[in-house]
């Protein structure tokens, strides 16, 4: 059965704090299209507020999460505890995202200083928040960050990098817009 808090309390501030990954799940609106669900590494997670949250997207193999964000908004984030007590904690909300090219990025960026090429930051109201047994958690054993996706664009000019965004990035796999270059949005 699971518990729901009113907001992000410092024991479950902590619960985050102490995970190495986590899960950002969104999804497009209506019956058609693929739910997303992608794996996050890095200190990548930010707690705003009691109710408000942000993440590091550092690009990957898609642009689901922008896409879904920019069309309903959805988003979930899951915890899972791979040591210690077993615990799942879930945070439901709306999210939104800030690409690097976007007013607002610089102040957003300043949470994660030690990145230097970010796609966008993800910011989220949470609107519920709930936690299960997660007893069905196997436990694993934390050896270290991958750096591949750091390594893949640290060699990358800013131009050249930029515009590997937006020509990779361009739309979801259901065909959503993702990042669109402000010069060809007006």
């Amino acid at each position: 059965m699971s518990k729901l808090y009113d907001s992000i309390d410092d024991r479950l501030t902590a619960f985050i704090e102490k995970q190495k990954m986590f899960f950002v799940a969104t999804a497009p609106s209506g019956d058609e299209g693929h739910v997303n669900v992608s794996p996050k590494g890095y200190d990548s997670f930010r707690i705003l507020g009691p109710n408000e949250v942000a993440f590091l997207d550092l690009g990957g193999s898609g642009v689901e999460t922008i896409a879904h964000l920019r069309q309903n908004g959805r988003i979930t984030f899951m915890f899972c505890a791979f040591e210690g007590a077993a615990n799942i904690l879930r945070l439901y909300g709306t999210g939104e995202a800030t690409c690097f090219d976007d007013p607002g990025f610089a102040e957003k960026k300043a949470l994660f200083p030690e990145f230097p090429k970010v796609r966008a930051i993800i910011t989220a109201k949470i609107h519920r928040i709930a936690d299960s047994c997660g007893w069905g958690v196997p436990f694993y054993d934390f050896k270290g960050e991958r750096d591949q996706l750091i390594r893949y664009n640290e060699h990358r000019t800013d131009e050249v990098w930029r515009e590997r965004r937006y020509t990779g990035n361009a739309e979801s796999i259901d065909g959503l817009p993702g990042l669109v270059k402000p010069d060809a949005a007006e």
